[in-house]
């Protein structure tokens, strides 16, 4: 089975890589998604964007790619604990932010990692959820909140499963969602980063 690991690894990047903000943009509301908003294809811009409903439709198809392969993955090598799920878990958070189909851009991972963790830990997820709220409905800083859930949940996952190849594949995960929103970052220290609204697009 340890042979077979890399090979999980790849398939879970390239169902990682799935644009789905882009196919559901162009299939449901005839429009880019990248040329609206932020311009990123994950949820918080759909939600921006198109609503609800398109906010909704791509959270739950990005979290869907983390989930399937982190459960998979656990339930084939359970004698192997989940250390090769977590490694899933990096790639197609990986594969989300550097989809080749989009010239190796992409989103921002938060979904993604979101569904692995809710595979590998699910308390850890609800926690995950908690926090992004708490942050998110109040300051309307979608990244504000997905950074600080992150970042816990990755601590929280290796608490919950006192695995060392979890901790670094939790660390990996984050250390790329933190680069791909160094943007924001840097927007949130000056005080201008975008707001996202919880109906129809919010262009405060």
């Amino acid at each position: 089975m340890t042979a077979w690991y890399p090979a999980f690894a790849l398939a879970a990047f390239l169902l990682g890589s799935i644009p789905f903000g882009l196919i559901v943009g162009r299939v449901f509301f005839h429009s880019d998604i990248r040329s609206s908003g932020s311009g990123n294809i994950g949820a918080a811009n759909a939600l921006r964007t198109y609503g609800r409903g398109g906010g909704a439709a791509v959270l739950l198809l990005d979290a869907l790619k983390g989930f399937v392969p982190a459960f998979v993955v656990l339930h084939l090598s359970a004698n192997a604990g989940p250390g090769p799920a977590a490694l899933c878990a990096c790639a197609a958070v990986a594969g989300h932010c550097y989809s080749p189909w989009l010239r190796f851009n992409g989103g921002k991972g938060v979904a993604t990692w979101l569904g692995a963790v809710a595979a590998l830990a699910w308390p850890v997820a609800l926690g995950f959820v908690a926090i992004w709220l708490a942050l998110v409905v109040p300051t309307r800083f979608a990244a504000l909140g997905s950074l600080a859930a992150t970042a816990a949940s990755a601590v929280g996952l290796w608490y919950a499963t006192r695995d060392p190849a979890v901790g670094v594949w939790s660390l990996a995960a984050a250390a790329i969602i933190f680069w791909k929103h160094r943007e924001n970052i840097a927007r949130l220290a000056a005080g201008r980063e975008n707001k996202i609204g919880f109906g129809r697009a919010s262009r405060a």
